[in-house]
């Protein structure tokens, strides 16, 4: 049985590609593989950056599997580490994480993207949120679309079902940038690359702090961060790529940044 999955390492990049043939929907299996990848991503550390997409020309990714549900499946069953698609509940995920999509995104699968950093989508590109059509819930999407779009464009999207396109999705700002279909991939990798040069240690505590102080008003997640609570800027200020920084531009040269 082939995987539903595959990667590739680029470099410090980990490119994710969900295969599950015909729609890239995910079942329980496909999510307990999702979270252990992920997982395994998040201790490497020689991996900085993580590219997710999907192969086919069609779907991104529907979400969750109806198929298997049918077959028995349960929709509270065991999603694995890091919940459903391996993302969205995974602890401590402090690299960062960038979404290619390429086609239809609906459903879990938008929220699969949602837990993303950054989303790129190609101009064929659809989303959508149509569990109120099936009578359930888009929980995750729920709690995360009304604090990344305007909250009205949010509440329809959660109330209704409806569709949007890629040019829509980007004005909303729910993705940052489109490409036609044929550049995706390209572009999606060279951002990762971009990313992945950069000091990793800072990168993490942008992403702890970023995650952190999202319920804190700003006075309390100051004082976190500048008396050393959280435990990425901790290590960061007592590195060496702390100091490799300063020293790069005083001898005006390009950092080297080491993680550590």
């Amino acid at each position: 049985m082939t995987s539903p999955i595959f990667t590739e390492q680029v470099g410090h990049v980990l490119k994710v590609t969900l295969d599950r043939p015909k729609a890239n929907a995910i079942d329980l299996a496909t999510s307990r593989i999702m979270g252990e990848t992920f997982q395994s991503f998040r201790d490497d550390d020689e991996l900085r950056v993580a590219l997710v997409t999907s192969a086919g020309e069609k779907f991104f990714c529907p979400g969750w599997d109806l198929k298997a549900a049918a077959g028995g499946d349960a929709v509270d069953g065991d999603y694995g580490v890091g919940g459903f698609g391996g993302l969205q509940e995974l602890r401590d995920m402090n690299k960062p994480v960038i979404m290619a999509v390429n086609g239809i995104c609906c459903g879990g699968g938008l929220e699969l993207a949602l837990s993303g950093d950054i989303i790129l989508c190609d101009d064929t590109s659809t989303f959508a949120l149509p569990e109120i059509r099936s009578g359930t819930v888009a929980d995750a999407a729920s709690i995360k679309l009304p604090k990344r779009i305007p909250y009205h464009i949010a509440m329809e999207m959660l109330l209704t079902g409806r569709w949007i396109d890629a040019v829509e999705a980007n004005r909303w700002g729910m993705v940052n940038h489109v490409y036609p279909h044929a550049e995706l991939q390209a572009a999606a990798l060279q951002m990762a690359e971009l990313i992945a040069s950069g000091p990793p240690l800072v990168y993490a505590a942008i992403k702890e702090v970023v995650r952190e102080s999202e319920d804190s008003n700003f006075q309390d997640a100051m004082n976190r961060v500048t008396q050393r609570k959280l435990r990425t800027v901790d290590i960061l200020y007592g590195s060496e790529d702390n100091l490799e920084g300063a020293k790069a531009f005083a001898e005006k040269r390009d950092p080297v940044w080491k993680g550590r």
